[in-house]
């Protein structure tokens, strides 16, 4: 095994304290900091944002090529997740209950039609 050399240490080090500063940075101003509307806005399609792109590449990807899309159980648990949750997305719940509303459709689909 190979011991860690001083670079390595000075690159951890260094990474360290630009993530600290990054990160406490509205905590060191002395007055209060506000996000702009638009900015906030934004911030509220984060989750679905996040959650689609960790997603997407399994539903698209199976081992590593473009699948049957129409046979694949992953595809109608997907698209019946994101209809639920845009059906009823001003809910305080929607995605829970999207990602909910796709595995009701995921599980029957892999297990029955061994899809």
């Amino acid at each position: 095994m190979r011991e860690t050399d001083g670079w390595t240490l000075l690159v951890i080090l260094g990474m360290t304290v630009v993530t600290v500063l990054t990160r406490s940075f509205f905590f060191i101003s002395e007055r209060e900091w506000r996000l702009p509307d638009w900015a906030q806005r934004g911030l509220q399609y984060a989750p679905i944002a996040a959650l689609a792109a960790v997603i997407a590449p399994d539903l698209l990807l199976t081992q590593g090529v473009f699948g049957n899309l129409l046979r694949d159980a992953r595809t109608w648990g997907a698209l019946a997740g994101a209809a639920f949750y845009f059906w009823r997305s001003r809910w305080r719940f929607a995605l829970v209950c999207a990602i909910a509303v796709g595995m009701a459709v995921y599980l029957p689909l892999r297990i029955l039609l061994n899809w």
